[in-house]
């Protein structure tokens, strides 16, 4: 799948043919191999070329390969070939070149990119690292700092900033293979001796001690437990203090450790998982690829406060024009001045005008009379978004779709307030919503397929991880959020400490435990919910009877602290205290501990000690549980799609696959006995009573993941 032409008469051609982005499979690696080898023992050919078909130079790898035996040709003799040639070769990259893609760019002599190529080695966010010399020949070409940069990072480069940096040789704004070849020709006979990047020594970089372990230090705290970024700092230090041959021994060892680790699988299964959940269906069997999404030129937010201003942005981000209603003048100008604000830095730090004009303000709803699409982002009330609803079903064009911006309510409810509920559907945004990836797209029972194709598609248009989930409170993310906080407050109550659960949520990959992500968020916010539903009562009752609502364990931590005027870091004081209202550094109270002493003892409650591993286990198997209540449901229609949610929008570590992959890493088995163990503990905890779908899971075998939706429909089948 390596296609030989000679052009210019004395130019070898190679272009690599694997759709959609020439990854380097099997058979492409074979074909270069085999086309190299006819350019360079054909008198007549002077120079080689090698590019990509389709307007893309190389993708990288093929990943699927992953997963199997690996057949063909092995990369690195196919590079160093290519390298050690007595013709000129020459990348001529278009599109991207990406991880193998640019090690093999590495191997050419010389490189030549289009203005829009991107370049970049992100095999560390697939848990490994550049293992066919990229890791050895980029810092010999850029230096030491440059290139750990770039590979602890995975970030793309843009063909201008790979210029500037020495990555390639010539950038054009015209047809970069017709660049190339000219400039093949004009290479022709040189000596390629300085044009080998294996056999130069690293940029002498001062102090080369103190500068990896600064970096080690800073990939360490960024990385929160991942091994591939810290193997990849290590792979540059053999770079830089070892000759070329024993730096391949250190990053073939180091490769070794990184491709069969749980990380590595963990995280090639998000890869994989984030594009399976575009692939979307529905119980009623629509899919994704028999549901034409409806064109949307212009769109509508209703309500611009903090979820409403992200929103607009992101819309507009996108191309389209948006119009942008809130019923309070002061509210208003302020969403306009911020909204313009995020709008300019956003075009500043993407290199493009900001889209300014993109945006119509208004005070009156009947400005959206005729948009395609409608978000409201009113206060999550249901009695206001019920009326708003029905203030856009009077308003709007026949066919324009309603989507609500809810994080919890009932889709169906407001859908019934409409006389078209199949052009209802939830669009849950995460805050900030023009910055958070996740954007989980609701649809209730007479939602109709193409309207939830138009806002997955959307979705997609704005950058998001677009995941489609059914009807029910709280959807999927929220709704097992909440046995996992629960959890947290019942660890309070029986010796732990707000720092203690943190440091052990945080040592497991989370940037922030249950603690210091309420304070972020506000403890007034969940106070508000629980009011909602009735949970929340006044006195100052003790005992066991005062912890129990609804029939079942309540924890008022929360509720008391709320009562304190304790609302996070907007007012200074939460779980831990801080210097000042919104200052973000979270310090240790003994105000607090004395409180869950003082409660304690009103509770009749002895504190014990508890340690990470109790922590874990019952914050995440509680969480676990309750996604297999999910697939159980059908709220989610897989366990990709529950990964993909916790990882984009819940900050669940990337490098541990997402709670239900995790599950599988644990083994189904363990996480049903620990829930056993700890609902014996605590009978009056409903979340900890093991879900009926995990039970069969476990009875019939404990499936690998990829085979839960064969089990489930097979349990189902057997109801």
């Amino acid at each position: 799948m390596a296609e030989y032409n000679r052009v210019s008469e004395c130019v070898g051609l190679i272009t690599l043919r694997n759709p959609p982005v020439n990854a380097l499979s099997a058979a492409v690696r074979q074909g270069i191999v085999d086309t190299v080898q006819r350019a360079l023992s054909d008198p007549n050919v002077k120079s080689v070329v090698i590019c990509g078909q389709n307007g893309i130079f190389c993708g990288g790898a093929d990943i699927k390969e992953f997963r199997s035996n690996m057949t063909g040709p092995p990369l690195i003799p196919m590079i160093h070939a290519i390298e050690s040639a007595n013709k000129p070769v020459v990348a001529a990259i278009e599109g991207s070149a990406l991880g193998g893609g640019l090690e093999l760019a590495l191997g050419c002599h010389y490189r030549i990119a289009h203005s829009k190529a991107r370049l970049g080695l992100p095999e560390v966010s697939l848990g490994l690292l550049p293992a066919a010399g990229g890791s050895q020949r980029l810092p010999r070409l850029i230096g030491v700092p440059a290139a750990l940069n770039l590979i602890t990072t995975g970030r793309h480069v843009t063909a201008a900033e790979a210029l500037q940096l020495g990555i390639v040789d010539q950038v054009t704004d015209h047809n970069t293979v017709a660049a190339a070849v000219k400039f093949a020709l004009s290479v022709a006979g040189r000596s390629l001796d300085p044009r080998r990047i294996s056999t130069h020594p690293c940029p002498q970089q001062p102090d080369l001690d103190a500068l990896f372990e600064e970096v080690m230090q800073k990939v360490r705290q960024s990385a929160r437990g991942a091994i591939a970024p810290i193997a990849c700092v290590q792979a540059v230090r053999a770079a830089a203090t070892l000759p070329y041959a024993q730096g391949m021994e250190r990053e073939r060892e180091l490769m070794a450790t990184l491709f069969t680790s749980g990380q590595a699988r963990a995280l090639q299964y998000c890869f994989f998982a984030e594009r399976a959940v575009g692939r979307w269906r529905m119980p009623s069997g629509a899919r994704w690829d028999t549901s034409k999404p409806r064109p949307v030129h212009k769109a509508a937010v209703i309500g611009l406060g903090t979820m409403g201003r992200g929103i607009t942005v992101a819309l507009a981000q996108t191309g389209l024009s948006v119009i942008a209603v809130e019923t309070q003048e002061k509210q208003l100008m302020e969403a306009k001045q911020a909204i313009s604000g995020m709008l300019e830095r956003g075009a500043k730090g993407r290199g493009v005008a900001p889209a300014l004009d993109g945006v119509i303000y208004s005070q009156n709803i009947q400005a959206v009379a005729d948009v395609d699409l409608v978000i409201e982002a009113v206060f999550e009330d249901i009695a206001l978004k019920t009326k708003v609803f029905q203030q856009l079903s009077a308003v709007c064009k026949p066919g324009t779709l309603l989507c609500t911006n809810t994080s919890a309510l009932d889709v169906d409810q407001l859908a019934s307030e409409t006389p078209n509920p199949e052009l209802v559907v939830g669009m849950h945004f995460f805050a900030p919503a023009h910055v958070m990836k996740l954007l989980e797209v609701v649809y209730g029972p007479r939602s109709s397929p193409q309207a939830v194709a138009t806002a997955m598609q959307l979705g997609k248009k704005m950058g998001k991880a677009s995941v489609a989930v059914g009807n029910c409170r709280g959807f999927v993310g929220n709704r097992m959020l909440k046995p996992y906080i629960e959890e947290a407050f019942f660890l309070l109550e029986e010796g732990a400490t707000p720092e203690l659960v943190d440091q052990a949520l945080e040592e497991f990959g989370f940037p922030m435990g249950v603690f210091r992500m309420s304070d972020l968020s506000g403890l007034d916010v969940g106070w508000r919910v629980r009011k909602g539903d009735g949970l929340v009562e006044p006195g100052t009752a003790s005992g066991r009877s005062a912890r129990i609502r609804q029939g079942r364990r309540y924890s008022p931590l929360g509720d008391l602290l709320c009562e304190e005027g304790r609302f996070g870091q907007k007012t200074g004081r939460g779980w831990y205290q801080y210097d000042k209202p919104g200052s973000r550094v979270a310090r240790f109270d003994p105000w607090l501990h004395s409180f869950l002493g003082a409660y304690r003892a009103q509770h009749g409650l002895v504190a014990r000690r508890i340690d990470h591993q109790e922590v874990l286990e019952r914050c995440l198997y509680a969480l676990i549980n309750e996604g297999f209540h999910i697939l159980d449901d059908g709220i989610a229609a897989g366990p990709e799609d529950i990964d993909v949610i916790y990882v984009s929008g819940y900050g669940w570590p990337r490098h541990r696959g997402g709670p239900m992959f995790y599950a599988n890493m644990v083994g189904l088995a363990k996480v049903l006995e620990r829930l056993e163990h700890y609902q014996q503990l605590h009978p009056e905890v409903p979340h900890l009573q093991p879900s009926s779908l995990l039970r069969r899971l476990v009875a019939s075998g404990s499936p690998p993941i990829h085979k839960w939706g064969e089990a489930i429909k097979k349990l189902h089948s057997q109801l």
